[in-house]
């Protein structure tokens, strides 16, 4: 049995300034702690880990290899409030009856939303 928890998900990023408000405005948390090249921001949900960010002098330049999957009760709704935030839409997917659309952050950093339940 292991005694780690996911504390954290930290994200690297060009500009603090953009993710932090993105990311705040986008899931309703708030800075926590602000250090040189670092933001912490609250927990993305109740008992969860806290989102920070990391400043670093490189772009992104593949496809993540970790993302958020993230749920919402109108998907739609959802994706117009990424758009209007600065984020995008890239894809819409679906396997079966479930269904799912990938956005991305101002940076390009790919995170997926889906319905809830």
């Amino acid at each position: 049995m292991s005694n780690l928890t996911v504390g954290t998900i930290m994200v690297d990023c060009r500009d603090l300034d953009v993710m932090v408000d993105f990311w705040g405005s986008l899931l309703g948390i708030e800075k926590k702690a602000t250090y040189p090249q670092y933001v912490w921001m609250g927990r993305i949900a109740e008992n969860g880990p806290a989102l920070a960010f990391q400043k670093v002098p490189e772009a992104k330049t593949g496809k993540n290899r970790v993302h958020l999957d993230m749920h919402a009760p109108d998907v739609a709704a959802a994706v117009t409030r990424v758009e209007a935030l600065g984020g995008s839409r890239v894809a819409d997917h679906s396997s079966g009856d479930f269904h799912w659309t990938i956005c991305a952050d101002p940076e390009g950093n790919e995170f997926c939303i889906a319905p809830e339940g």
